[in-house]
């Protein structure tokens, strides 16, 4: 983390001498597979510099056209609970408001007053309170593992619980319950569906195959089975998983939602507190970590996805430019060959000198000629300075 600070706020930097600051996501591009609150997520990436592509891999069943929903509604208004549990804010509110849109609303909370009525955490507690109702216990932790656990602790066997559901599922929840003798009517409040338009889930996925993109997000666990399913449809699961282990950091906002990733083997990364803000600040400190930094000609340059920081300041290159850049620092201060050189530009054929003009606008991109050294008859290298070796910025 101590890279990320001396990079984006120098020691020396003040008032009287202003020194523009690195956005800690700049240079980043970052997937969103989100279907819900991608804009809020998109919008919190790019402000701290990142550049965002958005594939929802689900889209969302509209509440008021849910039958599903409806006939559950009707069913506790019929034969009400004994215990409700409640488990997000948003999925709350939309139940209850599209209880009101189908003439449901209040027969659901007088229905739901007389229930015990547990809220996962304090979001949802507001959201209760905002409908007039008052709940009997929240757990401190926010775990589902905690609600369960109480209720089991107060035995559960021949009570009536309705478990209002997000769109993700509960491992294990509903099957404890019922195997301690609960009736368990569950409350599929945002349901999931394959998305109308598959064209971006396929751009997406093109992206992490190609390494095009330094992170994948993921909000929610059939986000992430879908775009694995929609991998396999297309016979390249394997090269997909293969990216996402070596080169592509797969971020969960929780460990439900990295469930279906860690399945196929995939390590993930999730924040301590399972919200957009500790997933955005996860990605502010993992992708600057695993960006290469090296003292190359008198300066000091860091790799990060589509960009370069060649001291302090900011460079964008080109794809075939950076293709050529991660070859070259995977040996720093050794004799690439041309030929090498040729095989990592991407499209480029049997023709050397595309590694010339690529080479050309490399060194253009990066604004200091003098990092890439010709050698001649052999091929190119960077000038690695040794010299400034375990040097901090700015010293």
């Amino acid at each position: 983390m101590q890279h990320h600070h001396d990079l984006t706020t120098p020691a020396h930097a003040n008032a009287a001498d202003p020194e523009p600051a690195i956005r800690p996501l700049a240079g980043f591009t970052i997937g969103v597979t989100a279907a819900r609150r991608a804009e809020e997520l998109g919008a919190l990436l790019k402000r701290r510099g990142a550049e965002v592509q958005h594939a929802p891999t689900l889209r969302i069943v509209p509440l008021a056209d849910d039958d599903h929903l409806m006939a559950a509604t009707r069913q506790l208004i019929e034969h009400a609970p004994d215990v409700v549990v409640a488990t997000t804010a948003i999925g709350f509110r939309g139940w209850v408001s599209a209880a009101d849109g189908w003439g449901l609303g209040e027969a659901l909370l007088r229905t739901l007053a007389k229930a015990e009525v547990l809220a996962r955490g304090p979001k949802v507690r507001g959201a209760i309170r905002a409908a007039g109702l008052i709940e009997e216990w929240s757990p401190a932790s926010e775990s589902m593992a905690e609600v369960l656990q109480r209720l089991l602790d107060e035995g559960v066997e021949g009570r009536r619980i309705a478990l209002q559901l997000h769109g993700e599922p509960l491992p294990g929840f509903i099957e404890a319950l019922r195997g301690s003798g609960a009736e368990v009517v569950d409350v599929p409040v945002y349901r999931w569906m394959p998305p109308t338009d598959i064209a971006p889930v396929d751009r997406l996925i093109d992206a992490v195959l190609c390494h095009a993109l330094d992170a994948v997000t993921f909000t929610s666990g059939p986000a992430a089975a879908s775009l694995l399913q929609r991998a396999e449809e297309r016979g390249v699961a394997d090269q997909l998983l293969t990216a996402l282990r070596k080169h592509v950091l797969p971020a969960c906002v929780g460990p439900v939602t990295a469930l279906p990733l860690q399945a196929r083997e995939v390590p993930t990364c999730h924040p301590e507190r399972f919200r957009l803000g500790p997933l955005v600040q996860l990605l502010c400190h993992e992708l600057p970590a695993r960006a290469r930094r090296l003292p190359v000609a008198g300066r000091h340059l860091e790799i990060r996805g589509h960009a370069v920081i060649v001291d302090r300041e900011l460079r964008p290159v080109p794809p075939a430019g950076m293709a050529l850049l991660r070859l070259l620092a995977r040996r720093p201060g050794w004799v690439v060959p041309r030929a090498e050189l040729l095989r990592a530009l991407p499209g480029s054929g049997r023709d050397e000198h595309a590694v010339e003009t690529a080479m050309a606008r490399l060194r253009t991109a990066l604004g200091a000629p003098m990092l890439i050294q010709t050698v001649v008859k052999r091929g190119y290298r960077l000038a690695l300075d040794p010299t400034l070796e375990g040097r901090k910025y700015g010293e």
